[in-house]
């Protein structure tokens, strides 16, 4: 009998923490509040969307978050769920706190993802070097202040525009650089740029003073 009301009990626990653990939030055409007016700046800002910023998600809001999915490697369904609403940079309201799994994971998706794009061929501690220089830029006064819009930032990195970015196979190795970089392990000290010497014909980038080299990319702090 004890055991036979042990069970109901536990099942009657499981049914009410289903019932009111909240579900993942999603944007989608008919939405409306900040967290659509967030997307609607974010997609704005990087050329996908030129309608009003309003906080209502129609059809222009709808077919710029497709369009962005579409060059960033997401699927293109036009809703804006945990892993596009990481892309763009923003935490959806009802969504759960900022750095929780979903988040998270989605984040350290997409900073593996440009370390792959950027460094594939490079040494394990360059490929955590780049996530680096992302993170330190996050933190820096001078850039975006989240993961993904420092990456997207217009012409900060080439592997955006040229595809490499949604079309390059992510190793294991640069999830793992991405992981470590997140986490705070910097080889670079504190650098904010880097590049290739052999592909970079940006004279102020080659200008800047090399702060250290590892494999083909210099890393540079700011001036």
């Amino acid at each position: 009998m004890a055991k036979r009301f042990l069970k109901i009990a536990s099942l009657a626990l499981l049914f009410a923490l289903l019932v009111s653990s909240p579900s993942i939030a999603s944007l989608s055409q008919g939405s409306s509040g900040n967290d659509v007016r967030k997307a609607q700046e974010r997609l704005s800002s990087w050329g996908y969307y030129d309608g009003k910023i309003d906080g209502i998600f129609g059809s222009k809001t709808y077919r710029a978050v497709i369009a962005f999915q579409r060059k960033n490697g997401l699927t293109p369904d036009g809703i804006i769920g945990p892993k596009t609403a990481a892309a763009l940079g923003i935490t959806l309201s009802s969504g759960g706190k900022a750095g929780g799994s979903a988040s998270y994971q989605a984040t350290i998706d997409l900073l593996a993802r440009i370390i792959a794009a950027e460094g594939r061929g490079e040494p394990y501690k360059g490929q955590v070097a780049i996530g680096a220089v992302i993170m330190n830029r996050v933190s820096h006064p001078s850039f975006p202040n989240t993961v993904a819009g420092v990456i997207y930032q217009r012409g900060a990195f080439s592997a955006i525009d040229d595809g490499q970015f949604a079309s390059t196979p992510v190793p294991d190795s640069c999830r793992r650089a991405a992981a470590e970089a997140y986490a705070g392990y910097d080889p670079t000290n504190g650098c904010v740029y880097y590049y290739n010497p052999a592909k970079t014909t940006n004279r102020w980038m080659l200008s800047l003073p090399v702060y250290l080299v590892i494999g083909d990319h210099r890393f540079c702090k700011p001036q």
